[in-house]
């Protein structure tokens, strides 16, 4: 264990101004708490307290950070209260601890609706003061380097809420390193056969190329040098986490990445990171599209640095950031560089943000998220995406997450040039509503009068900003129209349990799901707010449907006209449970797209052949085909051992083609015959699950370039 002294030690390094005499009072008081209790390794439980507490140390956090860290499991599992740590170390330590605690008692990886909530509470404890997080952060990263103590069932929760949660927001919170690390702890306990094979592979590269990471450094300062420009140059491998995500990302075996080298040039100005640029350019060729310039366009977060990629004669490629020695303070240590400190007194770094500005920007678009999943969803965007910067016709730079569209980026400019968006160009060039959005782009908003928000807006959307003005708007201009379609839906689902959808029955609903009347009740089931599993359950939750008696595939779908038929579009292959929209066409019925398809872009300007539908809420028999793309090892019974997993999920095999064959994987597409969208994800789940399937994707057909012109 750390003793006292070289906890101070740690302190004085950063901060010689440190009240050595209070650090050292809440060492004995915590460990006078805890004298009696041990961790799942046998240690005296202080240990882990005062690991947490040096990990802070080296991000030179403030004297009230590091005496929370030795306190912040006293008031939870000692006989300390919060009364008694006020009165010994003041309030703000207090509060504090008080704010670690109630994070620690969160159960972040539990049920959707209750996560949602918890992640309130987490923003909420974050926005009173952001330390709170820091040290529990750090408080996990120590867990996660001790993680082998635990039981296995344990240990596999532990890391997948580390991967889902704390990882992606030290990631957000500018703190890169410490994202990396959690990654890499939690990829160990989650696929240790995945990691261990990286690393072997790592060993054989080496072996068989020399120490590239010391030739390209010196390479690097060599071009330096001749330019003039004083600078720092370090290399590393990438993590074995981040090779893994990327080979899962670009369908490649490790003998066919490239990228699997990082260096960092450390400069002293910002206009030598110009000039280094420009040297780094002149000596090796980049690579097109892996160019972004954070310095004249920060994160939110504070990060500023140059990324680029370069290749080099042997075609390997290696990443290359270049930031001043302020802007590396800040990327190390994220928004906790407003509390650091050097030489004793608060570290003055320009680049350091608000972390009162940082978390308002961060929860300013979930303030009027009312649903549970919605709010999940965006806090889960938010969290894992980076932003991309795009440019009004003006000029004016408008911050997005990745991922965005026009229409987010129309509701980011006023709700009400989001309503009445009809189209966009970027770049000059018109684009269908659903395009994605690249950084430096510049995009201009096509708006009509009399123009609407349209039900598929929400499968586009990806801000809370955007999905809930559009959630609002629909609930106004489209409610009779709902209201009509709700009551076909709820009159079939009540059928379908032998019931009648009166207007009692639906009264009853309405109250019991707490809605104020039953024109509501049926407007938010025909906008999809509601299912009409949920309105039967309501006035009969001990009735279930039959699961013997399948919705025959004539009726499956409901909001056709009278003896209308419909066929399921091969494009995307739409199963029950999805939502979906149907398209028109003249003697031949309605043809039926999920709502996300690519190949709606082509009747994007022609509303009337648009048809509002829904899938039965019934049970389906297993007769709907989807296409999964699987890339698997080149093993010896990997083929027979996926083919039996899918029969064990009541699938049925009904076609199988190979697309690609490499040293390392095959690429095959699978056709299979499901129910609906429920078990082709448990399926997907369960392949993905098996240590030979590299990757699983749904396999969909790609809208043809400039078919929404034509």
């Amino acid at each position: 264990m750390i003793s006292v002294d070289d906890l101070i030690a740690l302190v004085r390094n950063y901060n010689p101004k440190t009240n050595v005499e209070r650090i050292a009072r809440a060492y004995e008081f915590g460990q006078k708490m805890h004298d009696g209790q041990f961790r799942h390794s046998g240690e005296p439980y202080f240990t882990h307290p005062v690991a947490v507490a040096a990990i802070l140390t080296e991000q030179r956090l403030d004297d009230a950070t590091i005496i929370t860290a030795l306190l912040h499991d006293t008031i939870e599992d000692t006989k300390a209260s919060y009364g008694q740590v006020s009165e010994l170390f003041g309030e703000e330590v207090a509060m504090l601890v008080d704010g670690v605690t109630k994070l620690t008692n969160l159960q972040l990886s539990s049920r959707e609706t209750k996560q949602a909530e918890n992640f309130r509470k987490l923003f909420m404890a974050m926005s009173k003061d952001l330390r709170v997080i820091l040290v529990k952060l750090a408080d996990r990263l120590h867990n996660m380097r001790t993680i082998k103590a635990m039981r296995p069932e344990k240990q596999a929760v532990k890391a997948r809420e580390t991967m889902d949660i704390y990882a992606p927001l030290a990631g957000r919170m500018g703190m890169q390193w410490m994202r990396e690390e959690l990654e890499d702890l939690a990829f160990r306990v989650l696929n240790p056969e995945g990691r261990q094979s990286i690393i072997r592979r790592f060993i054989t590269l080496q072996r068989e190329t020399g120490d590239v990471i010391h030739r390209i450094t010196g390479d690097m300062r060599h071009e330096l040098d001749k330019a003039g420009i004083e600078a720092e140059v370090f290399g590393r491998a990438k993590k074995p986490y981040s090779i893994w995500r990327k080979m899962q990302e670009k369908d490649q075996g490790f003998s066919r990445l490239s990228d699997i080298y990082g260096f960092r040039i450390i400069t002293l100005s910002e206009e030598d990171c110009y000039r280094t640029l420009g040297a780094i350019h002149q000596r090796w060729r980049a690579v097109p599209g892996r160019f972004k310039d954070y310095i004249s366009q920060p994160k939110s977060n504070g990060y500023r640095s140059i990324h680029t990629t370069v290749s080099g004669r042997d075609g390997k490629r290696v990443e290359v950031q270049i930031r001043t020695r302020q802007m590396h303070d800040v990327a190390e240590t994220g928004v906790a560089a407003h509390w650091s400190y050097r030489d004793g007194v608060r570290t003055q770094n320009p680049f350091a943000v608000d972390p009162a500005k940082w978390i308002a920007g961060l929860t300013e678009q979930f303030d009027n998220e009312e649903d549970h999943e919605d709010f999940l969803e965006a806090v889960k965007l938010e969290m894992y995406s980076d932003q991309v910067f795009c440019f009004s016709p003006k000029g004016d730079v408008v911050k997005l997450p990745r991922g965005a569209t026009p229409i987010d980026y129309a509701y980011a400019i006023h709700t009400r040039i989001g309503h009445a968006c009809v189209g966009a160009k970027v770049d000059g060039i018109r684009v269908p509503l659903w395009t994605r959005l690249k950084n430096g782009q510049s995009v201009e908003v096509i708006t009509a009068e009399g123009q609407t928000p349209q039900v598929s807006w929400l499968e586009i959307a990806v801000t809370g900003k955007a999905k809930t003005a559009i959630r609002r708007a629909l609930r106004e201009v489209d409610r009779e129209r709902f209201i009509k379609l709700g009551h076909e839906l709820a009159r079939s689902a009540f059928e379908h349990v032998g019931r009648k959808a009166t207007d009692k029955a639906l009264d009853t609903a309405a109250k019991h799901l707490r809605l104020k009347n039953r024109d509501e009740l049926l407007a938010r089931l025909g906008s999809a707010e509601l299912t009409a599993h949920d309105v039967v359950q309501a006035v009969y939750p001990d009735l279930a449907p039959d699961q013997g008696d399948a919705i025959p595939p004539r009726r499956a779908v409901i909001g056709l006209e009278p003896g209308q038929s419909f066929d399921r579009a091969s494009c995307c292959q739409p199963l029950p449970g999805e939502r979906i929209v149907g398209i028109t066409y003249r003697g031949k019925g309605v043809v039926v797209h999920a709502i996300d398809c690519e190949k709606l872009s082509e009747f994007e300007d022609q509303p009337g052949r648009w048809v509002d539908l829904h899938w039965h809420s019934g049970t389906h028999p297993a007769v709907y085909g989807a296409t999964l793309e699987l890339t698997i090892g080149n093993d010896a019974g990997v083929l027979g051992r996926i083919c039996t997993l899918i029969g064990e999920k009541k699938a049925n095999i009904s076609n199988l083609e190979f697309v690609d064959r490499k040293p390392d994987f095959y690429r095959l597409m699978i056709s299979v015959e499901l129910r609906d969208v429920e078990q082709l994800h448990s399926l997907m789940l369960t392949l993905e699950a098996e240590s030979d399937v590299a990757s699983v994707e749904r396999y969909r057909e790609k809208a043809k370039a400039g078919a929404a012109a034509s």
